[in-house]
């Protein structure tokens, strides 16, 4: 089966323009045209392109993913290469992984924050708040002092 530009991009969840940003930094050599020069993607295409969008996605850059796509070409020679470049990618995103965990952390907390104030009608709920009060999960976002932390900024 082969596809159009449009249906690969849509397979993939991305805008044909990016397909064809991909196949101008040199990521598609794979890619075949037909007789009008139209882009035709094959199945064995979409692996690839699969692949490409799970690196772009994990922050990898384009001249990386290039780099990769080269190694991949050059054959079973470049295996080590590319298996250092996939474990250095593992690392980054299990960094990203973490920064999102607090991040995820500090928006519970804000939602927990909002709905007890919205529960009480004010954000004043939190000024004498004790620290036994607030859930566990949620006490490194108090101060030693057991107020709230930026409480001011965090009702605005």
């Amino acid at each position: 089966m082969s596809y159009s530009i449009g249906q690969a991009a849509k397979l993939l969840g991305i805008a044909p323009s990016t397909l064809r940003f991909y196949d101008k930094e040199g990521l598609l050599p794979f890619m075949e045209r037909n007789k009008n020069g139209v882009r035709i993607f094959k199945e064995s295409d979409m692996e690839w392109l699969f692949t490409i969008e799970c690196l772009k996605q994990t922050g990898m850059p384009i001249k990386d993913i290039k780099t990769f796509i080269d190694w991949c070409i050059e054959g079973d020679s470049t295996i080590a290469q590319r298996l250092e470049l996939i474990k250095n990618q593992q690392r980054s995103v299990m960094k990203q992984i973490e920064h999102l965990k607090k991040h995820l952390g500090l928006l519970n907390y804000k939602q927990w924050y909002y709905e007890t104030a919205l529960e009480h009608g004010s954000c004043s709920v939190h000024d004498g708040i004790k620290e036994e009060d607030v859930p566990e999960q949620f006490r490194p976002y108090i101060s030693s002092k057991n107020s709230l932390r930026n409480k001011q900024a965090v009702c605005k």
